[in-house]
Order: C-alpha cells, then structure tokens, then sequence
C-alpha cells in the first residue's frame, strides 16, 4: 500500500509571530521555519503504519517555496521513502490558497496512484482546514477528518474522529483522504544518523508549469493585526460580589 502524505512549511510553534509594522501581513525575516505540527503527525502515522507491515510506501510531497526542501528532509528523516517538492513561488510571504493546494495534490495523487492520502487537519499559519476536504472532492474519494485512531484493514479504514460530541468510528473505502488530529500519536525524535541517511533518499523538484495550475490567489489580505490583549483578572469577596459586577460591569447577565 502506497501512502501519500502532504507537508507545509510553517513557522515553528514555539516561534512568536510578529506582525509587521505596516499591517501587511506577518514578518517571516529571520524567522525559524518548521513542518506544520499536524503534517508532521500525520507522517508519523504513515510511517508506523509501515512498520506493522500495512504500508510498503511512504511519499511525502509540499508545494511552496524552494526552502521546502528543509521540512521535506525532515519527513523522509522520520522514515518516509521519496519526497516531492513543487516548485509552486519564490515569494516566501505568498500563501497558496487550498482550492490551488487540493488541485495540485490531485494531480499528484492521479500520477503517483496512492492507496491513502494522510494528511494534517490544518496549517497553523492561516488555519483554514479545508485542504483535505476539496481534495477529497477532487479526487471523489471517501473521507475521514480529525482523525484520533486509524485502522487499516484490507481496502477499508476504520477511523475514529474527534467531534463536538465526542468520539465518532467511521470506516471508509480505500483509496481514501484522511485527516490527522492533534491526539493521533506524537511525532518521534529525529536523529541524527537518520537525517544523515535522508540526504541520500530521492527527493523530486517539479516546476508548477509542468502540472499546469494557475496559483493565482482569488483572497487579498486587507490587513494583519495582534489580537486585543486581555484584561488582567479580578478577585471577589462574595458570590453576590461576583454576580453584582458580571451585571453591572461586565454586563453579561
């Protein structure tokens, strides 16, 4: 079973994202780059996968910049076999919308012939967790999101999703796309000698114009801001205190 797995760049979790001063978007310079948490999730479940002996190929492909490159070393240092970069704009600050990202995906997974698409639920850049959706559409496969547990039988997944209600099992037929949580496993260490052998692994440069998508965004950001901070909390003596100030100063009640 082959099983494609997509990864984004993004800037690390433990960064703290600074705003540009003019409000025009997130200022990348000199800014520590990552692969996205929950691609990195979902590629440690491709490979554990194979390790039990389900999975006999691992591909992981990003579509974006040339410094991709980077988070894709990553992917087959965690035990992934090849590794496709899509060499899709130079401007590190241009986010490709997921409609393009699922049109390109689809694309790929038509050539390479994936029994399974495992994928991140979402970046943590824009967070739009729309990605593995429309290209389930594209491609008119089965979907399972916010995955928790996964199976794999013969042809099938049983899948265990997170909902607002709790837990959901659902079973879809293969080749399907789905979509990894946060609770799905957590992500080995790299080590060293296997960074050092995936510099030896085969990783395949394609120009966007070879799979002829227009990239070009149909969404303009208008303006980036922080978030307001929050106010400092309050001690009350009483619970008549309590409800006294949410009435009359928070006026939530």
């Amino acid at each position: 079973m082959k099983i494609l797995v997509p990864v984004k760049r993004v800037i690390d979790y433990n960064v703290k994202v600074r705003v540009k001063t003019d409000g025009s978007g997130v200022d990348l310079s000199n800014v520590k780059m990552s692969i996205n948490p929950f691609d990195e999730i979902a590629v440690e479940e491709a490979v554990r996968l194979k390790e039990k002996g389900i999975a006999s190929e691992i591909v992981v492909v990003s579509i974006g910049v040339p410094q991709a490159k980077d988070i894709l070393r990553t992917a087959l240092a965690m035990g992934a076999d090849r590794a496709i970069l899509i060499d899709a704009t130079a401007d590190v600050n241009q986010d490709i919308e997921p409609l393009t990202v699922a049109k390109i995906l689809a694309t790929i997974a038509e050539q390479e012939r994936p029994d399974l698409i495992l994928a991140g639920k979402q970046a943590i850049d824009n967070d739009m967790n729309a990605t593995g959706q429309m290209l389930a559409g594209l491609l008119g496969w089965g979907q399972a999101t916010f995955a928790s547990r996964i199976e794999v039988t013969e042809g099938s997944a049983l899948v265990t999703r997170e909902v607002d209600g709790g837990l959901q099992t659902i079973r879809v037929r293969l080749p399907a796309v789905v979509t990894a949580d946060l609770r799905l496993n957590e992500p080995r260490y790299v080590s060293l000698p296997n960074i050092m052998k995936a510099k030896k692994k085969p990783l395949d440069e394609r120009t966007l114009a070879s799979l002829g998508i227009d990239i070009t965004p149909r969404l303009r950001a208008t303006r980036t801001m922080e978030p307001p901070q929050r106010n400092a909390g309050a001690r009350v003596a009483s619970v008549d205190e309590l409800i006294d100030r949410l009435k009359n100063e928070a006026g939530v009640i």
